[in-house]
């Protein structure tokens, strides 16, 4: 609003670079420097047009995104297909620029490593700033040389898991090792190793994290959701959390509110969906009515 004629729009000049009311004509702002492009557009792919910078860094990918790639489209300038000759120049072209992309041995190491990362965290649906995370700390591990001797899947999947707990992404060691290349043991052994030589602070995970996708997954309404959260906190508070495993707890509590509500489960689709034995929720189930003073 002007507060020359207190009726008035104030609107930017693009030309002039002036912020002039539309009413009375005051000038507000004059030889205002405008930070943006040069160019108009008007949607989202107009805007990929005309952009003339590329994608911003990303600790994902072992060049960090710098180096350039030829499109494999096979087309020219005005979009119209080359010849076959080109694209046999083209095919070779590409074959010696992923070369140049990784000199030596070391550089294609931590591209698989992070290929890899972005397979399993892409399986297990984590957020692209929880998979820059986990390749910040992969890359901290091979700095301090904590790569020799163990595999690059079993650090790279380790890594993920850390970078999880620290971002707070309710994903269990048993998720990640389901669709990682080594086995369970493997990963927490390493997870722990690195863990520990990096100093990474992890917080203890909160078995209320699990609780919305384990109840989505077997389909259970929100009451039975607020039931399980109130045995977890109930519970906790007597101390019964300690010591036990997140998802094993929050499995039972799940099952226990199932029962609660009338909404049964059993205990094999409730460990189906936690990947937890049926032993484990039955010990946990009985500890949690225990402590809330329900009788079966």
């Amino acid at each position: 609003m002007c507060d020359e004629c207190d009726g008035g729009t104030l609107v930017k000049s693009e030309d002039q670079g002036e912020l002039v009311c539309d009413q009375c004509g005051l000038i507000v702002e004059g030889t205002n420097i405008d930070h943006g492009p040069e160019w108009r557009a008007f949607n989202h792919s107009e805007r990929q047009n005309k952009s003339r910078v590329g994608a911003p860094t990303t600790q994902t990918m072992h060049d960090k995104g710098l180096t350039t790639s030829i499109d494999w489209k096979n087309q020219d300038a005005y979009g119209r297909s080359i010849s076959s000759d080109k694209r046999n120049q083209m095919r070779r072209l590409r074959k010696w620029q992923e070369r140049i992309r990784t000199k030596d041995a070391g550089e294609r190491n931590l591209q698989f490593a992070l290929s890899e990362t972005d397979r399993m965290a892409s399986s297990l649906a984590i957020p692209r700033s929880v998979r820059e995370v986990a390749c910040v700390i992969y890359r901290r591990a091979l700095d301090e040389d904590l790569i020799r001797g163990r595999s690059i899947e079993g650090v790279a999947t380790s890594t993920l898991y850390a970078a999880c707990r620290m971002e707070g992404i309710p994903r269990s060691l048993e998720e990640v090792a389901a669709v990682s290349r080594v086995e369970r043991k493997e990963i927490g052994r390493t997870y722990r190793y690195v863990a520990q030589e990096l100093n990474l602070e992890m917080e203890p995970v909160n078995p209320k994290k699990y609780v919305p996708r384990f109840c989505s997954e077997l389909e259970l309404s929100e009451e039975v959701q607020v039931k399980a959260n109130e045995i977890i906190d109930t519970t906790t508070e007597k101390g019964l959390l300690s010591g036990k495993s997140p998802t094993g707890y929050a499995a039972a509590a799940i099952y226990a509110a199932s029962l609660l509500c009338n909404e049964k489960k059993t205990q094999r689709e409730v460990s189906d969906v936690a990947q937890v034995t049926e032993v484990t929720i039955r010990n946990r189930y009985q500890e949690q009515i225990e402590a809330m003073g329900i009788h079966e």
